[in-house]
């Protein structure tokens, strides 16, 4: 503690306490609030762990709480570094490395003002000559625009017959007589399977820029385009149970199931190859297979007359397989492994 004895009698020196006292409580306010939120994360991870069935989060709040955990973090660090560091001491932003060249650049010059076509010095007039230039690069983004395609073809007639009609067939659609295109088609399968956004939040970020789609209209984009890619999905499940090994796994996949107010439960179940760690000429392939449920005979389905090892997670469902298909040899993986031996360590067996 503190004396008034302690307390120097240079008015600079009394700045300078005063100072780096103001900046130790900017910090300790940081981090009282820091603890707050992050005993409010713990109790709903808490809760999730060890509370009633209807108290606990679902997988999305969950990933939200991990989020605000890294934020506050983020935040209390940020927060003491710029309280305790004095403008001499505190190092430069580290160099996270120039845009990636690839990007188009759209150049936008800032120049001095001329006057009468001249750029005169402020100070006394004379003319100024170009000793350099500062350059610096910001990331910008274009939002998602709509256009219309118009096609036109004309048709010909023949003036000294008057009977026949000439005109170019038209171009091959994925939805016969609609209004997409194949690439407004592959963005929605984008952004439904690898972003993850529902047909309905699609057609409501559709709906801001004035296009309507109805979510049923966007379902059957959905089922023509699976159509046509089911060959290639096909293709690459029967590359996959030629090869001498595989890694497979499942996870639950929340389904919309419209009526009914919720989600229901599928499965998604992937089957993968990749050799080259160990010198493997096979080009490195995945396949992913929706099944309503997790039954043991799904993967048999799945995998055909494949004939190798199978890299997989404790799930009983493989290992009766691999009784069934005496030409199937199991390899687990020891990550899952581990959790067994830690659980048999906390529980002292």
């Amino acid at each position: 503690m503190l004396m008034e004895a302690d307390l120097p009698d240079d008015v600079q020196a009394l700045r300078a306490l005063v100072l780096e006292q103001a900046r130790e409580l900017d910090v300790l306010k940081v981090f009282r609030a820091e603890v707050e939120r992050l005993k409010a994360i713990i109790d709903a991870l808490q809760r999730h762990r060890f509370g009633r069935r209807s108290e606990q989060l679902d997988p999305d709040q969950f990933e939200l709480a991990l989020e605000e955990v890294e934020t506050a973090l983020a935040e209390a660090e940020h927060a003491r570094d710029k309280a305790s560091r004095t403008p001499a001491d505190r190092p430069r932003k580290a160099n996270r490395g120039s845009l990636p060249a690839h990007l188009e650049r759209i150049e936008q010059i800032v120049d001095v003002e001329e006057v009468d076509g001249i750029r005169a010095c402020p100070c006394c007039g004379g003319a100024l000559h170009q000793i350099g230039e500062d350059v610096a690069e910001r990331l910008d983004i274009i939002p998602t625009t709509f256009r219309v395609l118009v096609t036109r073809r004309p048709r010909y007639g023949c003036r000294s017959c008057e009977s026949a009609v000439v005109q170019a067939p038209a171009p091959a659609r994925i939805v016969e007589g609609g209004i997409p295109t194949e690439a407004l088609i592959a963005q929605v399968l984008v952004a439904k399977y690898a972003d993850h956004l529902p047909l309905y939040r699609q057609a409501q970020i559709y709906a801001r820029q004035g296009v309507q789609l109805d979510r049923s209209t966007l379902a059957d984009w959905v089922g023509r385009a699976a159509w046509y890619l089911r060959p290639l999905r096909d293709h690459i499940l029967e590359r996959l149970r030629r090869s001498q090994r595989l890694f497979a796994d499942e996870t639950t996949a929340p389904v919309l199931d419209p009526g009914r107010g919720r989600t229901k439960t599928g499965q998604l179940w992937a089957y993968a190859r990749d050799d080259r760690p160990w010198g493997g000429d096979d080009p490195p392939m995945v396949a992913y297979v929706y099944a309503a449920d997790r039954k043991g005979e799904r993967a048999e389905a799945h995998l055909g007359d494949f004939a190798g090892i199978l890299q997989v997670d404790g799930y009983g469902g493989y290992a009766a397989l691999a009784r069934r298909r005496q030409q199937i040899s199991l390899a687990f993986c020891w990550a899952h492994m581990r959790r067994k031996l830690d659980a048999s360590k906390n529980s002292g067996v």
